[in-house]
């Protein structure tokens, strides 16, 4: 994979490129146990999917990126959202893009572009996290306790060169008092692209609540709630994500 310089640290990335040169790029932002890697097959076939560009990366402390080197803190989506991802976009010469982001990748998306003051033509979370859910921290703690005494860790080592720093990096912070006041909904309000935002019903890390005050908050919100998907709704139901983002997509770019 090559590497790119950006918010200070070495992070690795993959471009697929699909589409004409009037097609848009996605940027792919992961969840917080995730990783280039662990998007499996979904980067490519969301590429031919949109016939668009998609860039894939993966962020400080995860993959093949550079470990952490001290604990996060609580605005640590703030940093990448507002410092790392404006500086990867400019060092790859990416204008106005879609993203699309997965739980934490959802939440920096919003905060990237509820503050950044930057030009992004639209967003697509899944799963996103805009305050603490006390279910939230219930499976956070739960996956805490299966990374001790499961071959959970052991699973996510094949994604993660530092699989401990990029789980406790997580798993810490979130865990955290400091962490319970977290909310990003007045970034909302600032909002001026499409949004369309997805989560599964059976979802174990938040509850409808959050797609909620997207759409209460932001003013341009599609919401699509999915039957029979927990908190992964691109692994839970890929044709079904694939096709709303596609239609998402072609909406926002007036194809």
């Amino acid at each position: 994979m090559p590497f790119v310089h950006a918010g200070g640290h070495r992070l690795e990335f993959e471009r697929i490129d699909a589409g004409g040169r009037d097609r848009p790029t996605l940027v792919l932002l992961h969840e917080g146990l995730g990783s280039l890697a662990m998007w499996r097959d979904f980067p490519n076939r969301l590429a031919h999917a949109t016939a668009s560009r998609v860039v894939v990366y993966s962020r400080y402390g995860y993959g093949n990126s550079d470990p952490l080197t001290a604990p996060r803190t609580v605005r640590y989506m703030h940093d990448e959202a507002l410092h790392a991802l404006p500086e990867f976009l400019d060092a790859l010469a990416i204008e106005r893009p879609i993203l699309v982001g997965h739980s934490d990748g959802g939440s920096i998306a919003l905060i990237h572009v509820g503050g950044s003051g930057r030009g992004v033509t639209a967003v697509v979370a899944m799963a996103p996290h805009v305050m603490v859910e006390d279910v939230s921290i219930a499976s956070i703690a739960a996956a805490r306790d299966a990374f001790r005494t499961t071959r959970m860790r052991r699973r996510l080592g094949r994604y993660h060169a530092d699989v401990d720093g990029a789980f406790l990096g997580w798993n810490d912070i979130w865990l955290s008092p400091a962490f319970r006041a977290w909310n990003i909904e007045d970034c909302l309000p600032r909002i001026a692209c499409p949004i369309l935002a997805l989560q599964g019903e059976d979802d174990e890390y938040g509850t409808m609540e959050q797609l909620a005050r997207v759409a209460g908050g932001a003013p341009d919100v599609r919401r699509l709630q999915l039957a029979d998907c927990r908190h992964s709704p691109q692994r839970d139901q890929p044709d079904a994500v694939l096709d709303a983002i596609s239609r998402f997509v072609d909406r926002v770019t007036g194809a």
